[in-house]
């Protein structure tokens, strides 16, 4: 049994991984997650509202860090500058969570439920960066179209760095960056 609240949702979210990757999401139950983690089920719904929150836990602090970057950002970035220093930052979240991060998009990626809820997560994500670039004086439109751009570069750079770990999230998200720019100004984008 774990000893710690902590231990116990570490354990529970190993456990749920490993069950969703060896039986798919769709046949896992919150009670073999529970008993695989060595806890009962209650114990599971004291961490997690369900079993798809296991795979969504993180969004709360990835909002948190996202909305403080951009507000704590310099002052004379332009709006795709901010939303870069923003992702730079929010994105040592996902690099600190790798073992977790690579075999959940694979769940996701196999579960339609679950990429809905993903589009919905990410929707909601997307509206706290607009309102934090408005916090900024970025004009209302602006920012929503900012923080839907930035949101793509963002995914685009998490996959790329999924499929492609010899380089870092951070360096993925420069190029990300840097092809939405070169996208922008006519240019064709640099390959890499």
């Amino acid at each position: 049994m774990p000893r710690s609240g902590a231990e116990a949702r570490r354990r529970l979210q190993q456990a749920a991984m490993e069950l969703y990757r060896e039986r798919g999401f769709d046949q896992t139950t919150t009670a073999e997650i529970a008993a695989r983690a060595g806890v009962n089920e209650r114990t599971f719904f004291r961490h997690f509202p369900d079993k798809r929150e296991v795979l969504f836990d993180g969004e709360a602090a990835l909002r948190t860090a996202l909305t403080q970057a951009v507000a704590e950002a310099p002052d004379d970035l332009q709006p795709l500058d901010i939303l870069l220093h923003a992702f730079r930052k929010a994105g040592r979240i996902l690099e600190d969570n790798r073992p977790f991060s690579e075999p959940r998009q694979a769940v996701i990626a196999a579960t339609p439920a679950l990429r809905e809820r993903e589009l919905a997560k990410a929707a909601s994500l997307t509206d706290a960066v607009a309102e934090a670039l408005r916090q900024r004086d970025v004009a209302d439109r602006l920012a929503g179209l900012a923080a839907r751009t930035g949101w793509a570069a963002f995914h685009q750079a998490a996959q790329a760095w999924i499929d492609d770990p010899a380089q870092s999230l951070d360096d993925h998200l420069r190029q990300a960056f840097d092809d939405l720019r070169a996208l922008s100004a006519g240019k064709e984008a640099a390959s890499s």
